[in-house]
């Protein structure tokens, strides 16, 4: 019975400096932090309180006139709009996003289950990495004294021929067509360890951390006009199950797909909240595909399974905010006023979200269990079961949507703690303020690959236009 669950585990990792942790130890070996008490986690909901005095928007943007959003295929109840009175979200299957009055109650979260329901299908998005990866020369490299670029003299460096690259390292050797200098051996730089990209009304960064050895994350941005001329602005966000085979191609694969799926259904008069299931489903397809393809390249793994990856995205209009979800990335609404209340726009799919949601630990006990990030949500050919969730507002203030993956909030988790990191520009220059972003999670020790998308609201006249 799930009541006679186990007390959580003791912590695996050392809160403080990662370092292994043994059962019983109640002080790092480390760096001496004190393990008798584990920190609640920030209370943190995804609920969202937008009303207030600040002036609403525009008449003109205000008279946009959305039409019902159609029935969604996977479920029985129409996706719902919101009017301008009633700024509560409510996901895809017609459940209202809980207000924390109720959500002591007992209310299930979006993505949770109810009360004494077992979680179905759980994935651990980890797998033990090394803090660092020594590099090798290729086989086939040419044999002779190997030059250290610690040492070498890059003033004898000397111009590639044309169509070859020049070694980063030691500045002398020429990269081959498997990315590794012929000199040195050392391997280059990939194009997705560091990615930055911005349009008019969005932009977003990715990056591969300071211990992954590459880059699992992916993104897409863009805008498109609606049938009415309005701009509507487009993020979408997907984090590669580490776990899984080909956790890379999955995440682009997922983004791309998704990205495509919205810029052909928007300009039609699609309600954003329906186009943005519709995605979901699209960018699931694109990952299932994958298992019935072999890899580009060997995998460094013994054995293969099907590609997998989480999901999030965000729609802006002139007055209407989308977002849609599956797994563990997140929105977060940041309002240009920073009086007012920012919030979590998704609820995670994963085992301390259902945890709490079933009522069966409090957030302190989930959290500090070991399985605590264990995704219960994603997508992939060997998904338990595809739920995507979808939720709809109407801001009546300015503001940013932050849409981005564990990478990041793994350091500023709560609302709060995101918004006093989103710098307070954020609007003005959402370049900047993704930099930022990333910048933070690296400071913070960049466990992860991180990846962040800045969406200001309401999406600006000069966002429209397909990008």
């Amino acid at each position: 019975m799930m009541s006679q669950m186990p007390q959580p585990t003791a912590l695996s990792r050392c809160p403080s400096c990662e370092e292994p942790l043994e059962a019983g130890d109640r002080f790092c070996g480390a760096c001496g932090y004190d393990l008798s008490a584990v920190p609640a986690p920030p209370q943190d909901h995804p609920t969202i309180t937008m009303n207030g005095s600040s002036p609403r928007p525009s008449e003109a943007a205000a008279s946009l006139d959305w039409p019902l959003a159609p029935e969604p295929a996977s479920s029985d109840t129409p996706a719902p709009v919101h009017r301008a009175a009633d700024i509560r979200g409510l996901d895809s299957g017609g459940s209202e996003l809980p207000h924390p009055d109720t959500e002591s109650a007992g209310v299930q979260q979006p993505g949770g289950h109810p009360s004494g329901a077992q979680p179905s299908g759980v994935r651990f998005d980890r797998r033990p990495e090394p803090d660092e990866y020594p590099l090798a020369p290729p086989a086939g490299a040419p044999a002779g004294p190997v030059v250290d670029p610690r040492t070498a003299d890059l003033g004898a460096s000397v111009t590639p021929p044309a169509g070859t690259k020049l070694c980063v390292a030691c500045r002398s050797g020429h990269v081959d067509s498997d990315g590794y200098c012929e000199n040195c051996g050392h391997a280059q730089p990939r194009e997705r360890d560091h990615m930055e990209q911005e349009l008019g009304a969005v932009a977003a960064v990715s990056d591969r951390g300071l211990r992954h050895h590459r880059n699992e994350d992916a993104f897409a941005i863009s805008s498109t006009a609606l049938p009415d001329g309005s701009p509507a602005v487009v993020a979408i966000v997907c984090d590669g199950v580490s776990s899984a085979t080909r956790p890379d191609e999955a995440s682009l694969a997922a983004s791309r797909a998704a990205n495509e799926a919205l810029l052909a259904a928007l300009p039609l008069g699609t309600h954003p909240q329906q186009a943005m299931h519709e995605a979901i489903l699209a960018a699931a397809e694109a990952v299932n595909a994958l298992a019935e393809t072999p890899p580009a390249h060997e995998e460094h793994a013994p054995h293969q399974n099907a590609p997998a990856c989480t999901l999030v995205g965000a729609i802006v209009t002139p007055t209407l905010l989308s977002v849609g979800w599956v797994g563990d990335s997140r929105a977060y609404w940041v309002p240009v006023d920073r009086a007012t209340p920012p919030a979590r726009l998704t609820e995670d799919d994963s085992w301390a979200a259902q945890m709490v949601a079933a009522g069966l630990m409090s957030e302190a006990q989930a959290y500090a269990d070991e399985r605590a990030h264990a995704i219960t949500g994603w997508l992939g050919a060997d998904a338990y079961e595809l739920e995507p969730h979808t939720a709809s507002f109407k801001p009546d203030r300015p503001g940013v949507v932050v849409v981005c993956t564990d990478g990041l909030w793994n350091y500023a988790e709560a609302a709060e703690e995101m918004a006093e990191v989103v710098p307070l520009d954020a609007a003005e220059r959402p370049l900047h303020s993704a930099q930022v972003l990333v910048g933070h999670a690296l400071d913070g020790g960049g466990h992860d690959n991180v990846t962040v998308a800045v969406v200001p609201f309401p999406a600006p006249p000069q966002g429209a236009g397909s990008a």
